[in-house]
């Protein structure tokens, strides 16, 4: 496999947050104006922060954006380990406190618990996806899907017609919380797939996922392995 993808790089992590701003702002901007209204998603982590202050600042009607995440750690929303907790620090101030915020968790003791009432919250939003931003962990995982042993646990996940599912609590150094994910399909509702990226390891990794092998093995490989979606690669090697 040779996957299709657009590369946009930059000098720095910081000039690429702003690029990446100007690049989703647009899209937005482009389904306001088509449809209305705009569904973003967006990843957890340190690698969105600077995006999140770049985005921002970008003048758009904000109330007509609804904003979720692709994944969720299974922790209270004032937790530090909580990626809501960083989409409200560095994305959801100013005006983009108008847009509208769907939560991942809610009050029940595990994601297992909690997953009927997310797959309700993220069946009301106006999928597809406007723009799914993606991020790529050191072992290939995106949201909460992680390597697996076993080819037919990915076979189970890629076949779910549900919106979310819980995962459980992945090894160290991830933060070893249980989660809740979209599923793969859920993740490929969208006009555009963006995968955000710093760092020189992140380049080996995703050569490897670009010429081929299995998603169990290196989950980001499912973005690559499809046709449907444009896939966009941001990225920077500082």
């Amino acid at each position: 496999m040779s996957a299709a993808y657009e590369l946009h790089q930059a000098p720095s992590a910081a000039d690429l947050a702003q690029d990446l701003a100007d690049w989703v702002a647009g899209r937005l901007a482009e389904d306001l104006a088509r449809r209305g209204q705009a569904l973003l998603v967006v990843s957890g982590g340190s690698t969105p922060v600077p995006f999140f202050e770049a985005l921002r600042t970008r003048p758009l009607d904000w109330s007509r954006v609804t904003i979720t995440l692709a994944d969720e750690r299974w922790v209270s929303r004032d937790d530090q380990r909580s990626n809501e907790l960083l989409v409200r620090a560095h994305l959801l101030q100013g005006p983009v406190a108008s847009a509208k915020w769907v939560s991942l968790t809610t009050a029940d003791e595990s994601p297992a618990l909690g997953c009927e009432t997310v797959e309700w919250r993220l069946k009301q939003l106006p999928w597809p996806a406007t723009v799914t931003v993606l991020g790529m962990g050191g072992d290939g995982h995106t949201a909460s899907l992680f390597p697996v042993a076993d080819e037919r646990v990915w076979r189970q996940w890629a076949a779910l017609p549900t919106r979310c599912m819980p995962v459980g609590a992945p090894a160290e150094p991830n933060v070893p919380v249980p989660r809740i994910s979209l599923t793969p399909s859920c993740l490929l509702d969208a006009r555009a797939l963006v995968v955000h990226a710093t760092g020189a390891a992140k380049w080996p990794l995703w050569q490897r996922a670009e010429h081929g092998g299995e998603c169990h093995a290196l989950p980001i490989r499912f973005v690559l392995a499809q046709q449907a979606v444009p896939v966009h690669l941001f990225y920077s090697g500082s």
